[in-house]
């Protein structure tokens, strides 16, 4: 009968009813069972990950830390607890990849950069630490960690400016002590004003260049080092190193070598530096050439004792021989056998405001002379070889346009402006306004085995001169306006290089340091130079653009001479010229 019971509306029994529901119970108690089992057994997530990895990380359990933290869809702050546990550690580069990784997921997050960097440094990628630095100071402008970094990554690469650059801006570095090696024989009081800093104090990038300024100004000092040395925490000892010129040179052979370096084309340089330990100096060029014979003396002293203001003297007297024969169109018959005998002296005044400006004033009075001129001279071209005295005056300016210490690049512009008047009816008043701009980049992060120049300038004269103020486009030494394919002399004389009264010049070029030694250093490679010169009157000038390129060879001896030797070739004409001559 039990068989045969009625089923109810699901089709089962009352007592499977009462049955199911206890069973169902029972599985469900179960599983929840072996969930909860499950779950203690798994690792925590999220924020309580994050919590447990820290503490270990505070437990300084750099190996628990690391395995703790390497999964790859995980919070960004795991990567940064991994990464710093690896720094501890020593595995640098594993170190940098758990930053890269966390970076990835919170770019805004300057932390990753930073201790990327930190990483990078001890992988001695300095590019790759620098880089990271900087782009960690875009996300947080005034962060203290990355200006203290940038500025001993830079003066470890022995690139100061960079270094005082980013330590200015959190009040470093602060000097315990400033000392001059070698002790100079210049005054004390002059050195006294020419060193811009002292401890203690923080050294200033603007202090540091100032002094530089002024050092170079007064004409002692031809190169000028500073050194900086940890001497306590965050504090440092500033040495600055001196190479003083005293007598005839800053030695012996400097001032031997110096003196004779000219005498391959027949001159030679007398000078004396420093009298009296005054920065008092005497300069001075004497040429035998027969066809350029030249006297230039000069006379340079501080003013009122002051480091910033140099005064100069200076008187110049020539006697050169000039074929005109390929620059001059004005006449009938070539001039090629043309003599000028001119004198001038006057004196400027030189400021060195900082180490980004300074300026200068001077005026001086010129008396000339001209022989065998010839006939057939057009009355505009006549004014060009017009015997006369003339006065003129100038000031000029030059500024710091560009700085980018980080690149090793600067960018200068100077400004010029010149009156005076020639007293003879055929000239009268004269006048000209010129600038330049000179740009200079060391490519490398430290050393100079690479660099890389150019300078672009102009002027446009305006009044009527005679043939020795006109600018000259080509190879002269008593003109820095070279185009080095292009040669100025004619067996020997002047004349052969374009002339005018306005000009434009591009100088460019690479050098490569082939050798240093403690004797000499060696640097060679390829330049370019672009030129126009033209005049009003169609007298003088070239209306084309000039271009010549070449390789050159610069031999620096013992820091004093640079001997530089060049072979340029005119592209449009194919012409060639060898050069030498020293500085």
């Amino acid at each position: 009968m039990a068989a045969d019971e009625l089923l109810d509306a699901s089709g089962r029994s009352k007592t499977q009813r009462v049955k199911f529901p206890f069973v169902i119970r029972l599985v469900g108690l179960l599983l929840l069972g072996g969930v909860a089992q499950l779950c203690a057994q798994q690792p925590p997530q999220g924020e309580d990950r994050v919590a447990v990895v820290q503490k270990l990380y505070s437990e300084k359990k750099w190996e628990e830390t690391v395995r703790s933290a390497s999964e790859d869809a995980q919070p960004a702050e795991l990567d940064y607890l991994r990464g710093m546990a690896l720094m501890h550690l020593e595995r640098w580069a594993e170190a940098r990849d758990a930053f890269s990784n966390g970076l990835k997921k919170a770019p805004k997050d300057e932390r990753f950069l930073e201790e990327r960097a930190g990483a990078e440094y001890r992988l001695k990628d300095f590019s790759a630490t620098k880089r990271d630095l900087l782009d960690a100071l875009k996300l947080k402008p005034k962060d203290e960690y990355a200006e203290e970094f940038l500025g001993t990554i830079y003066l470890f690469e022995g690139n100061l400016d960079a270094a005082l650059k980013y330590w200015n801006r959190i009040e470093k570095p602060r000097l315990t002590r400033v000392e001059l090696q070698p002790e100079p024989r210049l005054k004390e009081g002059l050195t006294s004003q020419a060193v811009a800093f002292n401890a203690p104090q923080v050294l200033s990038e603007e202090a540091w260049l100032t002094t530089e300024a002024r050092l170079k100004n007064l004409g002692v000092f031809p190169q000028v080092r500073l050194e900086l040395v940890p001497s306590k925490e965050n504090e440092y000892a500033a040495t600055l190193h001196l190479n003083e010129r005293n007598g005839w040179g800053s030695t012996t052979w400097a001032g031997l070598i110096s003196f004779l370096s000219g005498t391959p084309y027949q001159t030679v340089y007398p000078e004396w530096f420093n009298i009296a330990g005054r920065a008092v100096n005497f300069s001075s060029l004497v040429r035998w050439d027969s066809q350029k014979r030249r006297v230039f003396a000069s006379l340079q002293t501080p003013v009122e004792g002051r480091p910033d203001r140099v005064a100069t003297f200076f008187v110049d007297a020539r006697n050169e021989n000039w074929d005109l024969s390929q620059t001059f169109f004005g006449s009938s018959s070539p001039i090629a056998d043309l003599n000028l005998r001119r004198i001038e002296g006057g004196g400027e005044l030189r400021f060195a405001v900082n180490g980004n400006w300074s300026w200068s004033a001077g005026a001086g009075a010129i008396g000339r002379r001209f022989q065998n001129v010839g006939t057939g001279l057009t009355p505009a071209a006549a004014r060009f070889f017009t015997n006369s005295t003339s006065m003129e005056a100038w000031l000029e300016t030059k500024r710091t346009l560009l700085r980018v210490p980080e690149r090793r690049f600067k960018l200068e512009g100077t400004a010029e402006s010149r009156f005076g008047r020639g007293f003879k009816d055929a000239l009268g008043p004269f006048g000209s306004l010129g600038g330049s701009l000179h740009g200079a980049w060391l490519p490398h992060a430290r050393g100079e085995n690479d660099s890389i120049q150019f300078k672009i300038r102009g002027s446009n004269m305006f009044g009527d001169v005679p043939l020795d103020q006109l600018y000259e486009l080509g190879l002269d030494r008593d003109s820095l306006l070279w185009l080095r394919g292009h040669g100025a002399t004619i067996e020997g004389k002047k004349g052969r290089a374009p002339l005018g009264r306005r000009y434009v010049l591009i100088n460019s070029e690479y050098d490569r340091k082939l050798y240093n030694g403690g004797f000499f250093r060696i640097q060679a490679g390829p330049f370019l130079d672009i030129g126009k010169v033209t005049d009003s009157t169609g007298e003088f000038g070239d209306p084309r653009w000039l271009t010549d390129t070449g390789i050159q060879l610069k031999v620096r001896v013992l820091g004093a001479v640079s001997v530089a030797l060049s072979y340029g070739r005119d592209l449009r004409n194919g012409r060639g010229a060898f050069f030498g001559t020293t500085e």
